[in-house]
Formats: structure tokens, C-alpha cells, sequence
């Protein structure tokens, strides 16, 4: 039996995380969520290194939503070292972010990102774009064979 697909959310703001979370149980996403706040600990998760030493890295996560703005590590150095490593290099990143610097947003995409979302003021309309996000990332996309999913 396959362990059931989780999400990692890479964001330092709390208000963020409880916002993000409550728009998951809204929309019904019961997947398990792993939470890190800044740009070290994602990459100690990603990596099995740090204070996840010894993780299973058999077990990854079917999406990644990757703040930019993080403390130690920037959300596009974590997306640059996570392309940069075959282990991680296919693995779907989809920044969320409240950035609308179109230099970002380019540099988002230019470091192999899947998406790039700017997170909604109101909260109806975040409740929705995450609705949307776990619909088509946790449900509808096929990632490669070669990605070990749990």
C-alpha cells in the first residue's frame, strides 16, 4: 500500500499557514500537510539532512507550495537547489506568494517553477484558489514515473 499523498508548505508567516490550512479544510483537501518555515528547513526536509536527518526520502511530496519571501534561505534558492538535484529536480513547486514583482515571477519560472500564484487579499477568493490548487495538483496532474510520491 502506497502512503497517501501529502503537501509540503514552505511559509514563515503564521497567518499565512493557519490561512492556507483553513482553506484546505474548506475545500475539502485531506491530504496531510507538512509544514516548514523557512528556506533551510525546507531544504533539511527536501534532503534528509538537519533536523530531518534519517527521513525517508523514498517519500516525497506530490506538491510543493513554496513561499519567496522566506528568512535564512529565499524561496528561490530552495527552487534553485530542488532543480539543481536529481532527487528533487521533477518534483511540482508551485510558488504562492503575495509577490507581484513581475521580476519574481520570472525568475519563479526561469528557476523551473510549475506555478506561480499570488495569494488572494480576500479570503473567499484564496479559499478558492487553493480549492483549485489541490483539485488540479493532488488529483488531475500526472507527475513522472520516476518521482517516488507519498
Amino acid at each position: 500500500m502506497t502512503a497517501e499523498k501529502f503537501i509540503l508548505l514552505v511559509e514563515d508567516n503564521s497567518n499565512d499557514e493557519a490561512l492556507t490550512l483553513r482553506a484546505m479544510a474548506k475545500a475539502n483537501i485531506a491530504n496531510e500537510v507538512v509544514v516548514v518555515r523557512d528556506g533551510e528547513e525546507a531544504l533539511d526536509f527536501m534532503f534528509g539532512t538537519g533536523a530531518y536527518a534519517g527521513r525517508d526520502l523514498e517519500r516525497m511530496p506530490a506538491v510543493i507550495l513554496l513561499d519567496l519571501k522566506l528568512p535564512k534561505i529565499d524561496g528561490l534558492e530552495v527552487l534553485k537547489r530542488l532543480r539543481a538535484d536529481e532527487r528533487t529536480m521533477l518534483l511540482a513547486v508551485v510558488i504562492l506568494t503575495s509577490s507581484r514583482e513581475e521580476r519574481d515571477l520570472v525568475a519563479g519560472y526561469s528557476l523551473g517553477a510549475n506555478s506561480y500564484i499570488c495569494k488572494p487579499v480576500d479570503f473567499l477568493q484564496f479559499s478558492e484558489a487553493i480549492r483549485q490548487l489541490g483539485l488540479y495538483w493532488m488529483l488531475l496532474n500526472e507527475r513522472p514515473p520516476s518521482v517516488k510520491i507519498g
